[in-house]
């Protein structure tokens, strides 16, 4: 057997035993391409008339909203600009897993919509797309393996698309239409694949970084990276007394809008319990995440506190946190903006399509073989 055969044999059964999950992930991916537009334009309650007075403080969004969701865990409150809806956020994992939104017109505080995000059509398609909809535990290893094998198939794919010779290199280029359906279908899943494997080699890697700790680790030391991934909080000082009657968070707020002015999202997360920290975020570009600071204030001195993992400023990151923290962005492609968007939605279309044509590929030569069996005796016979 011949090195190109032994790569087919391979690229046949990794597609047959991954390509359900290969379509789904590309349709899925092809849904969230453009997410945040959709929801701008299909949900009115994220937008407020800008007024000219202040907006009120978080302290005062908190209440409002923990008015409309009592005994709910209050995970942070997010202002997007002055003619956006406030959010107030409840968020928790355990032991009563729950995800809502409280939309607060920030400067008058009235309730726009109290939104369960469990039945929130993008959540439901990201739950797909990140866990199939199954316990994260056993969902996520199953698409980080697919999304594995969806890689050597991209590799494999090469191998097997690479021309013996120059007079071949013509047509592995260009789709014959005029030629059969079996030739289209051919060349569409060769063709189209070709061309979509690079875009498809960074929705690989970039999947795999979230789906495999070990992964994420080489990556990133290999980048020469030394600080925590996992998202870490610096502790507060519990012995300390809070020097003021003002919130807190008003007061982090404050500072955040004065060290921040450029700020398209502002975002302030309450203490959860007595050592822990003020965590608030600024994000210049609300149309990604990646240049976000993270800071860390204690809850009793306010004083800031340094990073205890690569979610710290962005000023301080080294080239590998900012690879890591750049890793959504590039998966959508929100990192060059719309354009990226559109690139990563057709390649998302094409990936989608390429375990169908392959399969359409090995069936027909699957008939095609069984009709060889079938007459090799009936010409035995005859002779």
């Amino acid at each position: 057997m011949t090195v190109k055969k032994a790569v087919g044999r391979i690229h046949l059964w990794l597609g047959l035993f991954s390509g359900l999950i290969v379509v789904f992930l590309g349709v899925t991916g092809c849904i969230m391409a453009f997410q945040k537009e959709i929801e701008s334009f299909t949900q009115d309650y994220r937008e407020v008339k800008a007024e000219a007075r202040a907006m009120m403080p978080p302290s005062q969004l908190k209440e409002i909203g923990a008015a409309q969701l009592p005994g709910k865990h209050i995970h942070a409150v997010l202002y997007e600009g002055r003619e956006k809806a406030a959010q107030v956020i409840f968020f928790q994992f355990e032991p009563e897993a729950y995800y809502h939104i409280v939309y607060l017109n920030p400067y008058t505080g009235s309730v726009l919509k109290v939104k369960d995000m469990d039945r929130d059509f993008f959540r439901q398609v990201i739950n797909g797309h990140f866990y199939l909809w199954l316990p994260p535990h056993i969902g996520q290893p199953i698409v980080a393996s697919a999304t594995l094998i969806f890689a050597v198939l991209l590799l494999s794919g090469l191998v097997l698309w690479w021309p013996r010779n120059k007079a071949a290199r013509k047509q592995r280029f260009s789709v014959k239409w005029d030629g059969s359906t079996k030739r289209r279908n051919y060349d569409l899943h060769n063709v189209l694949g070709f061309y979509a494997m690079w875009i498809g080699l960074i929705l690989a890697f970039t999947g795999l970084v979230w789906g495999f700790q070990w992964f994420a680790k080489s990556v990133y030391t290999a980048g020469g990276g030394k600080q925590n991934l996992v998202y870490q909080e610096p502790v507060s000082d519990s012995t300390q007394k809070l020097a003021t009657t003002r919130p807190a968070i008003d007061t982090v707020w404050d500072q955040m809008k004065k060290e921040h002015p450029d700020a398209q999202i502002l975002e302030v997360h309450p203490p959860e319990a007595k050592t822990s920290v003020i965590a608030a975020n600024a994000n210049p570009d609300a149309a990604t995440y990646w240049k976000t600071d993270y800071r860390y204030f204690d809850q009793y001195t306010l004083k800031e506190l340094p990073a205890t993992s690569i979610y710290g400023r962005l000023k301080d990151a080294a080239a590998a946190d900012k690879l890591i923290r750049m890793n959504y962005d590039l998966h959508t492609g929100g990192i060059i903006g719309l354009p990226g968007k559109i690139l990563m939605f057709f390649a998302s279309l094409v990936i989608s399509t390429l375990p169908i044509t392959g399969f359409y590929i090995w069936w027909g030569r699957r008939k095609k073989q069984g009709k060889k069996q079938v007459v090799k005796p009936a010409l035995a016979v005859a002779g």
